[in-house]
């Protein structure tokens, strides 16, 4: 079962239903992944909402091995959930949010222009700009 107080998330992936959660070392860990210098620069641009498919593809895999899982990133690639390229953009939306807290509302669009608009997340940090 997920806290969410903890930052937790559910999501179904591959059928199977998966906790995801990033720590501190899961926000290392893609910190490092994106060249981001620290914990600011790593919020910025999660604010821009505008993350690229493999982006996506290092957070949902950060989450999913900060709860515990033995995934590799190219498991994660090769991943489904129900919704399609929505459903991955709603699982970040939701662990950047679960991570960030509250904050303005932005719009989460991994690998480009989602149908739909993409889904609503809430800025990291709040109170930054």
């Amino acid at each position: 079962m997920t806290n969410l107080h903890r930052g937790e998330i559910e999501a179904r992936l591959d059928g199977v239903p998966h906790r995801l959660v990033l720590t501190l070392g899961g926000l290392a860990e893609l910190e490092s992944a994106f060249g981001d210098e620290d914990m600011v620069a790593l919020a910025a641009r999660f604010e821009r909402g505008r993350l690229s498919s493999r982006e996506c593809v290092k957070i949902i895999g950060a989450g999913l091995r900060c709860a515990g899982a033995s995934v590799t990133d190219d498991d994660v690639a090769r991943m489904q959930t129900d919704g399609g390229v929505a459903g991955f953009i709603d699982i970040v939306a939701r662990l950047l949010t679960a991570t960030f807290g509250g904050g303005g509302a932005q719009q989460v669009n991994c690998g480009g222009e989602s149908q739909g608009g993409g889904a609503v997340a809430r800025g990291p940090f709040p109170g930054t700009t």
